[in-house]
């Protein structure tokens, strides 16, 4: 069973240290006690996101001999108006330069969201999980 620590350093700011025992910085809005000086939770889940399905991608990629020379993930997403706001909507666009075969990116994406990524599988549980790839 893994373990993370999360740690309330001052005001709102958490300090959050995984098995790997790197650092993640949290802290909210100063209209609820915060000083912003990081990412908001949420924030930081959707970032843990975008890295999740990109490593999936990316590695899928390689071992079909087609790496892109630039990649890059943007997520958009919505919440509920209502507490506790969970994210009702999130749409990946996945962002390719180089001579990647479309084939093959749509392949490694639909690998990623529906077979590697648990982060996109649990959150499509509860958010419509939509996505789109520009090659250029």
């Amino acid at each position: 069973m893994g373990k993370t620590y999360v740690k309330l350093v001052e005001g709102m700011q958490f300090v959050a240290r995984g098995e790997s025992g790197h650092a993640v910085i949290m802290d909210s809005d100063p209209k609820v006690g915060g000083n912003n000086t990081a990412s908001r939770p949420v924030e930081v889940l959707l970032c843990a996101l975008g890295g999740c399905t990109g490593m999936d991608v990316i590695s899928i990629l390689r071992k079909m001999r087609t790496v892109p020379k630039e990649f890059s993930v943007q997520i958009e997403d919505e919440r509920a108006s209502e507490h506790p706001k969970v994210l009702t909507r999130i749409h990946f666009i996945y962002r390719f330069t180089g001579d990647i075969p479309e084939a093959n990116a749509k392949k490694a994406i639909e690998l990623s969201m529906q077979r590697y990524c648990p982060i996109t599988n649990m959150l499509n549980k509860t958010a419509e999980v939509t996505w789109e790839y520009q090659i250029e």
